[in-house]
């Protein structure tokens, strides 16, 4: 699969950690690093069994981005494949996506079934994806209805995010390691 990524990446981001400074400011959270500002609230999305950190979400005024970086390869893409099982898993749970072209390439938008409290609600929703080398970001946005100047804002901190891809063998589509920052100056 063709690796789909915006033709500005290497300047515009997601960026590989090959690709950003030394004296660039970013929490780490091992695979996934992020830029830091005043209006964000970052939460880490601990799987209870594991207690491993499954993800990372940013809050901006209602709005929420998850974030999950997958290992690649350095010649196949994992955007169209995910895409694809994406629109069958939310048509299989009652939700309805389309794929549009968005700020970061094409991405999925419409309506995912989701719990609030005791009920089920329809959450406006949209995934974005960028293939780099030897990874892949996915966001996931989401709110009760997206507003478009929050959603850029969203877009602008996917697109400032610096994965750093390791070098531990892994399989195409493994969740890269997350881990919380490690010094109180870094949280």
């Amino acid at each position: 699969m063709e690796k789909l990524a915006p033709e500005d990446r290497i300047t515009g981001g997601p960026f590989d950690i090959s690709e950003v400074g030394v004296l660039t400011p970013y929490l780490d959270f091992g695979s996934i690093r992020l830029a830091p500002r005043q209006e964000m609230q970052i939460r880490a999305d601990i799987d209870e069994a594991s207690k491993r950190v499954m993800a990372l979400t940013v809050e901006i005024q209602g709005h929420r981005l998850q974030l999950q970086a997958f290992a690649a390869t350095k010649t196949d893409g994992l955007w169209q494949p995910t895409m694809e099982s994406l629109e069958k898993s939310v048509a299989d749970q009652g939700g309805k996506v389309e794929q549009v072209a968005g700020p970061v390439g094409i991405e999925l938008r419409g309506a995912v079934p989701a719990v609030s409290g005791d009920n089920k609600v329809i959450r406006p929703t949209r995934f974005l994806g960028v293939d780099g080398p030897r990874w892949f970001l996915r966001g996931v946005v989401s709110a009760a209805s997206i507003d478009e100047e929050v959603y850029l804002k969203l877009v602008s901190v996917f697109r400032a995010t610096a994965v750093n891809r390791g070098d531990i063998a892994m399989p195409p589509g493994e969740l890269l390691p997350l881990r919380l920052p490690v010094s109180r100056q870094e949280a």
